[in-house]
This record gives structure tokens, C-alpha cells and sequence, in this order.
């Protein structure tokens, strides 16, 4: 879009040298020309910001699948990349089923539901979750509508069934910046509790993942575990390490 945006620049200022009058004919062309340097800037700045985020995911996707970058297909990037980075919620709701499916659990749309994005059974288990994901440009608050259909969903779940909301918050910092963060207002953690709802951001999802390909966690036992928790976060500030009691509870 940009090179084409060039493009037309070019050839307008061409032709105001041919047809303009006098005076014109030199500050028109000038100021295409600046424009045309501006507009060169910004798809340069543009194309690092997308291959600096490529490399990126490129490098995480290595560490879980420990394959050759050649081998990596395009379809790894874009899931990773719809589930810290969503563009919108439909496509963080797909990068979320991918992964669940990917960890060797049963999931499916909760179709016998008003209120509910996904349904998430524990293999040769009766427990099961019901998945509200929302995206967040900051904390996760309660005024967010997929809150008010969670507690929709404490009306309508079936035995076995406890909620689940997976959020993908300060969608627009990187990984590093986030560990350092709040994810959840105090507001939203005390109501997650009080009606015994869960809660995991999709990057401590993503790093769940991670750690499940590489064989360091049962993540069927971590998440049977934490069924059978009270509600709450799964996990707040930081990345998952040893010290983390629900993160002790389920590993091998």
C-alpha cells in the first residue's frame, strides 16, 4: 500500500512540473518529495517492527518444538502470535482451542450454552472447564463483558464444570514488560474468588505450553489441580518458576 502511495507521489509531481504554473511547478514536486522520504521511513520502520517480531517468534517456537528454523511453518508463528498479540478475539479465541487441543485435552464450542466461548474436558476425567477468553489493552477489570458472561455460565455449568477466563492483557508490550505487571484489577480477583471462577492470561498460557513440550510439567495433572482449587489467579506477576505453589502441585 505504501509503495504504491509512492508511486502515485511520483507521478503527480512529474506532472505538476509539466502543467503547473511557475511557482508551482517547484514547490509541488518539493513537497512530494518529502512526502515520498516520509512515507519511505515509515515501511522501513514498519518492516524492521515485523521482522524483529518474526525473529522473535521464530526463536520461542524453537524452544518448544526444538526443531530446525526450516522446518517451522507459517501457521506456528501465527498462533503464537494471535494468542500474546491478538489482532482481535476471534483470533485469540482459535490460538487458545489450538493449544488446549495441542496439550492432548478434549475441547469444543459450547454450542448446549448461551455464554461460554469453548468447553475443555480433562482426558479420562469428569472434570471439565468452560472458557471465557478476552483480550485487554491493560489489567483485566470486571466491567469487561466476558466477565459478565462467566457468571452467566456459574448458572448454566454442569456438574464437573468450573469457569475459566483466559485473557490476553497489555496486548500491545512485549513479553518481558508483562511479567513485571498486574494483570487483574483487585476488583475482578476478589469477584473471580467470591464465585470461585478461574483466571489465566493467555502469555502464562503460552509459557504453560512451553513447558509441557519440553516435558518439564504434567499439564493434564496441572490443570486437574487447579480444578480443584478455589477460584482465582492461576498465576499473577512473573513467569512460571519452581517457588509457585500451584506450579509445584503439578509437576512431574
Amino acid at each position: 500500500m505504501l509503495p504504491l502511495f509512492q508511486l502515485l507521489l511520483a507521478v503527480f509531481a512529474i506532472y505538476s512540473a509539466l502543467k503547473f504554473e511557475e511557482e508551482w511547478k517547484l514547490i509541488i514536486p518539493l513537497i512530494c518529495l518529502i512526502l515520498m522520504f516520509i512515507v519511505g521511513r515509515v515501511e522501513k520502520t514498519t518492516s524492521e517492527k515485523k521482522s524483529a517480531r518474526k525473529t522473535f517468534l521464530q526463536t520461542e517456537i524453537d524452544k518448544i518444538w526444538k526443531k530446525e528454523t526450516t522446518t517451522i511453518k507459517e501457521q506456528d508463528f501465527f498462533t503464537i502470535e494471535s494468542l500474546v498479540w491478538p489482532k482481535n478475539e476471534f483470533l485469540l479465541i482459535d490460538a487458545v482451542h489450538f493449544i488446549f487441543k495441542d496439550l492432548g485435552f478434549k475441547i469444543s464450542a459450547g454450542v448446549n450454552y448461551h455464554s461460554v466461548d469453548r468447553i475443555v474436558k480433562i482426558p479420562n476425567t469428569n472434570k471439565a472447564f468452560g472458557l471465557e477468553i478476552m483480550m485487554s489493552e491493560r489489567e483485566a477489570d470486571k466491567n469487561h463483558p466476558k466477565v459478565s458472561r462467566a457468571l452467566q455460565f456459574e448458572k448454566e455449568k454442569r456438574e464437573g464444570e468450573k469457569t475459566l477466563i483466559v485473557a490476553s492483557t497489555h496486548i500491545h508490550l512485549p513479553l518481558s514488560e508483562r511479567s513485571k505487571l498486574s494483570h487483574i484489577s483487585k476488583e475482578l480477583s476478589d469477584l473471580l474468588i467470591l464465585h470461585n471462577i478461574g483466571f489465566i492470561t493467555a502469555h502464562h498460557l503460552y509459557e504453560l505450553w512451553q513447558r509441557a513440550k519440553g516435558g518439564e510439567i504434567d499439564i493434564l495433572g496441572f490443570f486437574e489441580r487447579f480444578h480443584s482449587q478455589r477460584g482465582g489467579v492461576l498465576l499473577q506477576k512473573g513467569a512460571l518458576n519452581s517457588s509457585h505453589p500451584t506450579f509445584n502441585a503439578s509437576t512431574r
